[in-house]
Parts: structure tokens; sequence; C-alpha cells
């Protein structure tokens, strides 16, 4: 009867996440400090690095991933966390004004967008932009709303990108330090800055 209860209990548990559980897709620059900058955050279960935005089919990293971002797939708590607050968090972890690219990376694959997946979010996504742009009126936003589109995880023999700061987190922090993107950050948005 107590592994019944139990077994009861934790389907209620995994029902009850399921239908709180929610996703969103982020472009912003280098994938391993995304995944960093957004585990952190309370609320987010999962993130999962990997490619969006493009129409080659499984890309790569090291081979072919022409017109693909390097991107996020956030699962977060809707209990705990909104939509609106993903938005904050991502616009505070990024350079809005880069059209080449973020920090020390620059190109296509690099470069910052948010893809929604309905009208709500595009709605909210737009509110938030122009809430930057207010923020910034000598400066021009270059962050796009794309449609979501298929997200390929990283996997295969290229997964050491999943969780890559926590597995070499030496080099993570030099990395990350080198490229410039915390202080960069705190240039633009103060102690507003992630990271």
């Amino acid at each position: 009867m107590k592994s019944a209860i139990t077994l009861f209990l934790l389907g209620m548990s995994i029902t009850s996440f399921a239908t709180h559980a929610k996703e969103a897709v982020l472009a912003g620059g280098c994938f391993w400090c995304m995944e960093s900058d957004f585990e952190k955050l309370e609320g987010v279960t999962d993130v999962v690095s990997g490619f969006t935005g493009g129409k080659v089919r499984n890309p790569t990293y090291n081979g072919n991933h022409k017109g693909h971002y390097e991107a996020v797939k956030i699962t977060y708590d809707e209990s705990k966390l909104s939509y609106q607050d993903i938005l904050d968090h991502y616009w505070v972890s990024i350079d809005p004004f880069d059209a080449q690219g973020q920090f020390c990376d620059k190109g296509s694959s690099y470069l910052s967008a948010i893809f929604v997946a309905n009208d709500e979010e595009r709605q909210l996504a737009m509110a938030s932009k122009a809430a930057v742009e207010a923020q910034f009126p000598d400066q021009t936003v270059v962050t796009p709303i794309l449609d979501a589109s298929r997200f390929y995880p990283i996997k295969g023999n290229e997964i050491g990108h999943q969780d890559f700061y926590k597995k070499s987190p030496v080099r993570y922090k030099l990395y990350r330090w080198n490229c410039g993107r915390d202080q960069r950050l705190e240039q633009i948005w103060g102690d507003q800055a992630s990271h």
C-alpha cells in the first residue's frame, strides 16, 4: 500500500511539473555562456545547447551549421518563472547592439535572436525589445524576433559542449574572461548584468 501511495504521489508531482513546464529558445552567442547564465536562474529546470534557425539538417559544431544560430533550449517551471522573466534575464545576458556576433565571437552563428513559438511569446518579446530600445534611444537594437524552428541539440561526439562550464570550469572561465563577455555586459547593463 505504501509503495502504491508513493507511486501515486510521484505520478502527481511529475504530472504537475509537466503541466507547468515551458520552453524558450534563445540565441546569445556562445551557447556555453548562455547555458551557464540560465542554469543559475531559479525555476529553470534544464538548458540544452544546440542549433536552430537554419535549413541544414542535423547541424554540427565542427561540421556544417550554415544558417543556424548557436542557441539554447530552456525548460522552466511556469509556476516559478514566467516567459517575461526569461526575456528579462535574456536581455541582460547579451549585447543587443552587436550586428556581427556576440563579444569576441563573430559570425552569423553567434548572432543574438529570440525564437518565438506562438503569438503570446511574440507579443511579449516585441514589448521587451521595445523596452530595451526605449532604454537606449541612441543605439540600434539588432536582436531579431524570429519564428521558432526545429532545434537540434548538440549530440554525438560533440556532446562535450553540453555543460561545458561544469565539465571544464577553468577553461570556461578563461574563455569567458578573454572574450570580454562580462566586461561588456557590465558596460551596457551595469548592476543588472547577468553573470
